[in-house]
């Protein structure tokens, strides 16, 4: 039974494992043909070490998380709120849905150069790029919910007299839950992939600007570093998301 379970826990790392070692040879038969664009795995791996030694790592990872966290509550607070409202009120869809059709397609990125004229290098514009770019997800998946809820529940709160604000509370957000969850790993997802994408472009800050110095310096070992940790954080931050939504759902009586 343990080899079982030892077995399936390991068969998923298998292709990942083999990736990396098909990559650490075409890495090092590369760089013995002269070419130095690329670094193999393991030097990659010591590159990884040294930054972890120096604080660079923590330093550069706890600014891109913190940064996509607090980018990442605005625009779901904001989403949130206004998806349930149009996803309760029919007559509000309908008069938000042109604005919604034309702004949700701009990407975050183009902002850039406005958010710099507004706030400048630094947080508060890879903040605000942030919260642009997970708010139309969530509007567009938490509204979607709201509408899918079992209308005989709000007939029920109307019955019962209840105010929109308690009706949202005590029906439609327990309602959504599991899908809402969806959403935030969605968002969670967004914020970290553009809270990167603005560190390269233009704040010098974070894990995004780590990897550019990294290939300014011509140092692809230590950019292959940022790159894969880049991913691992992702991982973990999307594993500690599902967990989260398991752990809600169960306290709720709602299979995930």
């Amino acid at each position: 039974m343990t080899d079982h379970r030892l077995l399936r826990w390991l068969r998923p790392w298998v292709f990942p494992a083999a990736l990396v070692g098909v990559f650490e040879w075409y890495a090092r038969r590369a760089s013995a043909l002269g070419s130095d664009a690329l670094a193999p795995p393991s030097a990659a791996a010591r590159a990884f070490v040294g930054a972890a030694m120096d604080g660079s790592l923590w330093q550069a990872t706890g600014f891109t998380l913190g940064t996509a966290a607090l980018g990442l509550l605005l625009g779901a607070l904001l989403g949130i709120a206004l998806g349930v409202v149009l996803g309760l009120s029919r007559r509000a869809a309908q008069l938000g849905s042109m604005s919604i059709e034309v702004l949700r397609p701009v990407p975050s990125v183009a902002l850039i150069p406005l958010a710099m004229l507004g706030f400048g290098f630094g947080v508060r514009m890879e903040l605000a790029i942030v919260a642009f770019a997970t708010f139309w997800p969530l509007l567009v998946l938490v509204q979607s919910a709201v509408q899918q809820v079992e209308p005989r529940l709000l007939e029920v709160s109307r019955v019962l007299g209840l105010s929109a604000r308690e009706r949202a509370f005590k029906i439609v957000l327990p309602a959504i839950v599991p899908r809402l969850f969806v959403a935030l790993r969605l968002g969670v997802a967004v914020a970290l992939v553009v809270a990167v994408t603005v560190e390269i472009a233009a704040n010098p800050n974070g894990m995004g600007y780590a990897m550019m110095i990294a290939q300014q310096s011509f140092d692809p070992a230590l950019m292959l570093a940022w790159l894969g940790w880049i991913g691992v954080v992702g991982f973990a931050v999307n594993a500690v998301m599902l967990q989260l939504q398991r752990m809600v759902s169960r306290r709720m009586g709602v299979q995930p």
